[in-house]
């Protein structure tokens, strides 16, 4: 492939990233295409650089012209993933008050950190000291065989009373498992002294729903009953997760307790203390009247998840929306999804945020992230890494008003090593 068709590709790609194909005319393809592409701006950019400066040392300075098009392109996708951590911080500010760095910093030592270089050019491998450790299939659900597993991420040494934090995989409640998504902020939080769960759960076509959250559910049963033996607070759980994840562990949070979700432990307590769903989908009844909502309603949730015609029956629909759950004990939320989204539409969480902030009476913070892809914090990128610092403030600003203690600086878990490692500093 010649230089002007590289090149070619790569303004095609850039061009997606900027400006993506309406929803479902082609949101699969430009989702994965958007997504590598911002997240890897840097890569390309790199990689034109380079392939433009040959084109130039061969004396062809018209052809080069297109790279150099190129390069202010993914130039701007690159700064769009360094200015995030702007739109993180001043949503939190926004919920939380101005001066909630201040506070939290006047607790914590290690808000401060800066990521490997190393772990940005290889994103897809971990990179610093093992600060935590993991440990793999522990069965919640074992009829379920391998869906009823999860794996416990916890700090080394020995740890007592640590908060929670639950994540669930996305995959469209089809596919996916525990350790594809959310790795970055589980190895974050593992590392300065949070134990974390992350759960497979049955899926679709095989298991319709509501065999998904009702494992989600169970988890926490499970994280309420066994999470001490690995160090945990069970009076403490947060949930997280994407896409499908996002959706799970927003319904969670706003149906602790339900019966219908919980059939066989309906006494357990399955309350949730924060939840920070990622790009989730929060209407999948059409409430709002979005045709792209409807769209995924009729076409692929009818047939592939719920196996029921909402035509016939709304219910099912209606009680699995978490836009149509808030309520006015809702835990803390942080509501994080990209402007680009060409797979869950933006207006979703705009919706969902407006309608918390309505009814919910914590807080309740909402990012939304310009040229921003779905699925933008599976590995580490700059953008990732600027939402796990943010997220990470989060839940110990949720952890902290939990406790009662916005003004104190002693911290209620005890660990071995009192030292607080830094897995991603350099």
């Amino acid at each position: 492939m010649g230089y002007l068709r590289r090149q070619g590709v790569v303004a095609a790609l850039a061009a997606n990233a900027l400006r993506p194909a309406p929803l479902y005319s082609a949101g699969v393809p430009a989702m994965f295409a958007g997504w590598l592409t911002s997240e890897l701006a840097a890569h390309l950019t790199a990689a034109t650089a380079v392939d433009t400066g040959r084109e130039l040392v061969r004396g062809r300075p018209r052809r080069a012209l297109v790279g150099a098009a190129n390069l202010a392109a993914l130039g701007y996708l690159l700064r769009q993933g360094g200015t995030s951590q702007h739109v993180f911080d001043k949503a939190l500010a926004e919920a939380l008050g101005e001066d909630y760095r201040s506070r939290l910093e006047e607790r914590y030592d290690d808000l401060a950190w800066r990521t490997p270089v190393q772990q940005l050019l290889w994103p897809f491998r971990h990179h610093g000291p093992a600060s935590f450790e993991v440990v793999k299939d522990v069965p919640y659900a074992p009829e379920h065989g391998k869906r009823g597993l999860l794996d416990v991420y916890k700090p080394t040494g020995d740890v007592t009373g640590a908060p929670v934090l639950l994540q669930v995989h996305g995959g469209a409640w089809t596919l996916g498992t525990k350790d594809q998504q959310g790795l970055p902020l589980m190895r974050h939080m593992a590392a300065r002294g949070w134990v974390c769960v992350a759960l497979n759960y049955r899926l679709s076509p095989r298991d319709k729903w509501p065999a998904q959250i009702v494992d989600v559910k169970r988890s926490i049963a499970w994280i309420r009953e066994h999470i001490a033996e690995h160090g945990g607070d069970p009076d403490f759980v947060a949930v997280t997760g994407g896409s499908a994840g996002g959706h799970l562990a927003a319904l969670a949070a706003l149906t602790p307790g339900d019966p219908e979700y919980q059939p066989g432990f309906e006494d357990a307590d399955t309350s949730l203390q924060a939840a920070v769903p990622f790009y989730g989908v929060y209407d999948l009844a059409g409430a709002t009247g979005s045709k792209a909502a409807r769209k995924m309603r009729d076409t692929f949730l009818a047939r592939w998840v719920f196996e029921a015609d909402p035509r016939k029956d709304l219910t099912p629909y209606e009680k699995a929306s978490p836009l149509l759950r808030v309520r006015k004990d809702a835990p803390p939320f942080y509501v994080v999804h990209g402007g680009n989204d060409t797979l869950v539409e933006v207006a979703q969480a705009r919706a969902f945020v407006e309608a918390l902030r309505e009814s919910s009476e914590q807080a309740v913070a909402y990012s939304e992230l310009p040229v921003t892809h779905h699925a933008f914090d599976v590995f580490p990128s700059i953008r990732s890494q600027h939402s796990v610092r943010h997220v990470d403030r989060f839940l110990r600003w949720a952890h902290d008003e939990w406790r009662g203690v916005a003004t104190r600086s002693a911290e209620s878990w005890e660990r071995s090593d009192p030292a607080q490692e830094e897995a991603a500093s350099a």
